[in-house]
C-alpha cells in the first residue's frame, strides 16, 4: 500500500502501517467454489473470550489458532471473528481507533496471518467485522477533524451548527443516548452518531471517506481474509426528511464495494448486518436479475425472535408468516440465520405487543433486558431444556440460509446478567473444569470478565472437556447434526416449501434441490403432537430418517400420519427410489445415503446452475490468496437403494425421541482422552 496515492487518507501519521502483508499466497490446487457460503456452517467467536495463550487474562489470536482443531472437529466451515482492530474498547471493539492495526492484547499482524494460514490449512475460512459507519472518537481521523475543520479531515465526519437536523432518525441505543447529536467543545459544533456518542459517524458524502474505507478492505483482503461482516450498513448516509436508513446512496456505495471485491478478490464474501424488515433487507443483495451485485449474504433478523415466539406460543404461525413475507433473493445470494450472538436478542423488528410478550416470557427481570432486546444466551433463554435447545438448533440448521452458531452455545453455556451492557453473553469459553475453566493459566483476577460460577452453568460442571468425553452430550449431538447437514447440500441450496399441516403446533417443510429432497417436521409444542401431511406428490417413496437411517413406511395417496414427542423433530430424506438395501454407515456411525467414500470427489453441488462461472478471474500477484485444504464432500446425496414395497396407506408412525436415537449412534466419535483435538 503506497503513501503516494492521492487523497488525505495517506498523509503522515494517519497512513496505515506498511509492510504488514507477507507477500502472495497462491492456491495449492484446491478447487474454487465461489458459492461456498451457501453450504457453510459459520461460528461466531469473540477472540477475547475464546482462549488465552499467554496468561494475561484475555483471549488472543494465538489462542484461537490453538483451538482450530476443535472447530474443525465440530464441523465449522467459517469463523466469524469479532473486531480485532486497535480500539479503546468502549464498545467491545466496535469503536475502532486504527483500521490497520491489531489490538496489541490480541497479538500482531503476523499472528493474524498465521491464523488465516492455519485455518485455511484445515479447510476453515475466516471473516471478520468491518465497521464502516463510524469510528472511535479516539481515531486520528476524528481528532484531526475536530481540531482542523479546514484541513484534509475536516469533512470526514458529519458536523452541524445545530442538533435539529435529521430529526426523523430513531435513536438506537435508547438506554444510554438521548440524541443522535453530541456537541464537541473543541470544534464548537455537533457531530452525528447513530450509536454511542463516542462513535462519530463517517461522512460518506465525502469521496475521500469512501476511498479510505475501500483501502481498509483491500488491506485485509490482501492478507488473505475470506470476507467481512459489514457492520451497521443501513446508516451510512443521511438525508433530511428521511429516517436516514436504507438510502439509495448506501446501495450505490455497496455496489462499488462489491465490484471491487469481485474484480480483485474472487471467492470472498460480504455479509451485511442490516437489522431491517425483509422487504428492505433484500435490497442489500442488489440486483435480482444479475444474481446480486451488493452483499452476498444478509442476516435474517426478523426470523430469529419469531422462532422464540413460535415455540413459546406452541404455534407455527410466527415463523410461517415471516417466511411468507420474505421476498425471493437473487440466485447467488444467501440468508444468514442465527439464534443468538454477541448482542442482545434484538426486538426491533417486532410489534410493540410482540415485544411486550417476549419480555414477559423470556426476560421477566429488567436486568435481562438491554436497549430494545434481551441480553441472554440460548440455554438460559430456554430454561436449559435439552429438548428445546435441540429443536431450536434443528430449525437453525434446516431453515433457508446458512447457520451461524455463537461460541459456547454448542455446550449450552450460560450468561451473567450482573455484568454491564452486553458483556452478559461474552464471558470466557468454558474448556474444562480446571483453573479458569481452561481458558487461561493467568491470575483469575486478571480475566477480562469473570467466569460463570453458578451451579447450573458453572464451568466446573459445564465445559467442552466433560461433554467431549460424553457421547450423549449436547456437544456431540450438535456435531452429529452438523455432519448430517453437510451430507445434504440441499439445506444450503435447496428451495423451501412449507407444507399445510393439520396441526398448528407442527411446522413441516420440504427442502429440495434436484434429487436431494428433505422433509423436516418440527413439533413446537411441549406436548406430543400428531400431524397429517399431504405427501401424495411423493407416493411410493419411503422416507429415511437421517439420524438413524431408519426407513419409514412408504408414502401413499392418503395423508401421511406422524406422531412427534414434545419439542421433537424429524429430518427425513425422500430418496428418488425405494429399496431394501441395508444402510451404509460412515466411521461416525451416521448413514451415508450413498455419498462417495472419503477421499472421492463427488459432483460439485453447483454444477449446472445458471450463472455459475467456469472459473475464478485472474488474481493480481500482490494478493495473499487463501490456500484451502479439502473440506467435507458436499455433493448431492443420491440414495442407491431401489426396489418397491407395497403402498402404505396412512401409516400411523409413533416417533421415538430424536435425542434417544442420536444417543444410540454415538459410539464411534473417537471421544477418548488420547484423541482429543484440543
Amino acid at each position: 500500500m503506497s503513501n503516494d496515492e492521492p487523497g488525505p487518507v495517506h498523509h503522515g501519521p494517519l497512513a496505515p502501517a506498511t509492510g504488514a502483508a507477507t507477500g502472495p499466497l497462491m492456491s495449492s490446487g484446491g478447487t474454487s467454489d465461489p458459492y461456498w457460503y451457501k453450504h457453510a456452517v459459520f461460528y461466531e467467536v469473540l477472540a477475547r473470550g475464546f482462549f488465552d495463550s499467554n496468561g494475561d487474562g484475555t483471549g488472543d489470536l494465538a489462542g484461537l489458532v490453538q483451538k482450530l482443531d476443535y472447530l474443525q472437529w465440530l464441523g465449522i466451515d467459517c469463523v466469524w471473528l469479532l473486531p480485532m482492530y486497535e480500539s479503546p474498547l468502549r464498545d467491545g471493539g466496535y469503536d475502532i481507533s486504527d483500521y490497520f492495526k491489531i489490538l496489541p492484547e490480541f497479538g500482531r499482524t503476523a499472528d493474524f496471518v498465521e491464523l488465516l494460514d492455519e485455518a485455511h490449512r484445515r479447510g476453515i475460512r475466516v471473516i471478520t467485522d468491518l465497521v464502516m459507519n463510524h469510528t472511535s472518537d479516539q481515531h486520528p481521523w476524528f481528532k484531526a477533524s475536530r481540531e482542523d475543520p479546514e484541513g484534509p479531515y475536516g469533512d470526514f465526519y458529519v458536523w452541524s451548527d445545530t442538533d435539529d437536523r435529521y430529526d426523523e432518525a430513531r435513536i438506537i441505543f435508547v438506554d444510554t443516548e438521548t440524541s443522535n447529536w453530541t456537541y464537541d467543545d473543541v470544534r464548537g459544533q455537533y457531530y452525528w452518531h447513530r450509536f454511542f456518542s463516542h462513535q462519530p459517524d463517517l461522512n460518506f458524502e465525502n469521496p475521500a471517506v469512501q476511498e479510505a474505507i475501500l483501502e481498509v478492505l483491500r488491506y485485509w483482503l490482501d492478507l488473505g481474509i475470506d470476507g467481512f461482516r459489514l457492520d451497521a450498513v443501513p446508516y451510512l448516509y443521511e438525508r433530511e426528511g428521511t429516517n436516514c436508513e436504507n438510502l439509495k446512496e448506501t446501495h450505490e456505495f455497496l455496489k462499488r464495494v462489491r465490484a471491487e471485491v469481485d474484480r480483485l478478490y474472487p471467492d470472498r464474501v460480504l455479509l451485511s448486518e442490516a437489522n431491517q424488515w425483509p422487504s428492505d433487507v433484500v435490497d442489500y443483495f442488489g440486483d435480482y436479475e444479475t444474481g446480486g451485485d451488493e452483499c452476498h449474504m444478509n442476516f435474517h433478523f426478523p426470523l430469529m425472535p419469531r422462532m422464540f415466539m413460535a415455540v413459546r406460543q406452541e404455534q407455527r404461525f410466527p415463523i410461517s408468516e415471516i417466511l411468507a413475507q420474505t421476498p425471493p433473493i437473487p440466485r447467488n445470494c444467501q440468508w444468514a440465520i442465527f439464534l443468538r450472538n454477541h448482542d442482545e436478542l434484538t426486538l426491533e423488528m417486532v410489534t410493540d405487543e410482540e415485544r411486550d410478550y417476549m419480555y414477559a416470557e423470556y426476560a421477566k427481570e429488567p436486568r435481562m433486558r438491554a436497549n430494545v432486546g434481551i441480553r441472554r444466551r440460548l440455554a438460559p433463554l430456554l430454561d436449559n431444556d435439552r429438548n428445546q435447545i435441540e429443536l431450536f438448533t434443528a430449525l437453525l440448521l434446516s431453515l433457508p440460509g446458512s447457520p451461524v452458531l455463537y461460541y459456547g452455545d454448542e455446550i449450552g453455556m450460560g450468561d451473567n446478567i450482573w455484568l454491564g451492557d452486553r458483556d452478559a453473553v461474552r464471558t470466557p469459553m468454558q474448556w474444562s473444569a480446571d483453573r479458569n475453566a481452561g481458558f487461561s493459566r493467568g491470575d483469575p483476577a486478571r480475566l477480562y470478565l469473570p467466569l460463570i460460577m453458578d451451579p447450573v452453568y458453572g464451568y466446573q460442571a459445564l465445559n467442552v472437556e466433560s461433554q467431549r468425553d460424553n457421547p450423549g452430550s449436547l456437544l456431540h449431538w450438535t456435531r452429529r447434526m452438523i455432519q448430517i447437514r453437510k451430507r445434504h447440500p440441499v439445506f444450503g441450496t435447496g428451495e423451501f416449501a412449507e407444507l399445510e399441516a393439520t396441526n398448528p403446533s407442527v411446522l413441516a417443510f420440504i427442502r429440495a434441490h434436484g434429487d436431494d429432497r428433505m422433509l423436516c417436521v418440527n413439533n413446537l409444542s411441549r406436548f406430543p403432537q400428531p400431524v397429517e401431511l399431504d405427501l401424495s406428490g411423493y407416493a411410493g417413496v419411503a422416507p429415511v430418517e437421517c439420524v438413524g437411517g431408519v426407513r419409514f413406511p412408504e408414502i401413499g395417496e392418503l395423508p401421511y400420519l406422524l406422531t412427534l414427542p414434545g419439542h421433537g423433530f424429524y429430518w427425513f430424506q425422500l430418496p428418488a427410489a425405494t429399496g431394501a438395501a441395508p444402510t451404509a454407515r460412515d466411521e461416525d456411525g451416521l448413514p451415508t445415503y450413498g455419498l462417495p467414500a472419503a477421499g472421492v470427489s463427488p459432483r460439485p453441488v453447483f454444477e449446472g446452475l445458471s450463472g455459475h462461472p467456469s472459473g475464478p478471474p485472474a488474481r493480481d500477484s500482490h494478493h495473499r490468496t487463501p490456500t484451502m485444504a479439502s473440506s467435507t464432500p458436499n455433493g448431492d446425496a443420491a440414495d442407491p437403494r431401489d426396489g418397491a414395497t407395497g403402498p402404505a396407506q396412512r401409516p400411523a408412525v409413533s416417533a421415538p425421541s430424536l435425542a434417544g436415537q442420536a444417543t444410540a449412534h454415538t459410539g464411534r466419535d473417537g471421544g477418548g482422552k488420547g484423541n482429543r483435538p484440543y
